[in-house]
């Protein structure tokens, strides 16, 4: 991605998490970014196709994070591990990515389907290693649905502890999260 792209993606990201998508205009955008409209045109044809690239890019960012990890690991609870690690450092590091991504996620307009079918997507990541993981009785059984969903629900239970703990640091919440969700999935 050249410069002028990611400057317009990023600060896209940014209003879009601090306005809302709706409230949004791509004047807001250009005048941020410090773009004629024309520029904005070139790399994206419309603030929904914006919009519809931060989301794809955000969740290919986080399933490619899992997918590095729990590759690397051969038992589950360990996989849960990883990827619940890596759900906090995204929390701290795209906090405003997780923002778009809760705000945006109900609803039925075209962005809000694009936005559940990408969350969908990973959570879906996240049910396979939970269903291999209660095959070799790695981690206790369930409906491996709503354990995924929890996992994934993590996201923004995380960013809501992050807001209210200011003084909170990756590793602490990381702790909080595995002596409550991952013990809860020792077998």
């Amino acid at each position: 991605m050249n410069k002028t792209k990611r400057k317009i993606f990023e600060t896209s990201m940014k209003l879009f998490a601090k306005k809302g998508y709706d409230a949004t205009s791509v004047e807001d955008i250009t005048a941020t970014v410090g773009v004629a409209k024309g520029t904005l045109y070139y790399h994206f044809s419309s603030k929904e196709e914006i919009f519809n690239f931060l989301v794809v890019e955000g969740i290919k960012l986080l399933q490619n994070s899992v997918d590095i990890k729990t590759e690397k690991l051969n038992n589950y609870l360990d996989k849960i591990k990883a990827i619940v690690l890596i759900e906090v450092k995204i929390i701290f590091k795209y906090e405003d990515l997780i923002t778009i991504l809760l705000s945006q996620f109900w609803g039925n307009e075209i962005i809000n389907q694009t936005c559940k079918q990408q969350v969908f997507n990973y959570i879906n990541k996240i049910e396979t290693i939970v269903e291999k993981g209660m095959e070799k009785g790695e981690i206790k059984y369930g409906d491996p649905k709503a354990v995924a969903a929890e996992i994934y629900g993590l996201i923004c239970s995380g960013l809501v502890y992050k807001l209210r703990k200011q003084d909170m640091t990756i590793m602490d919440m990381y702790k909080q999260f595995e002596d409550t969700v991952i013990k809860g999935l020792e077998v």
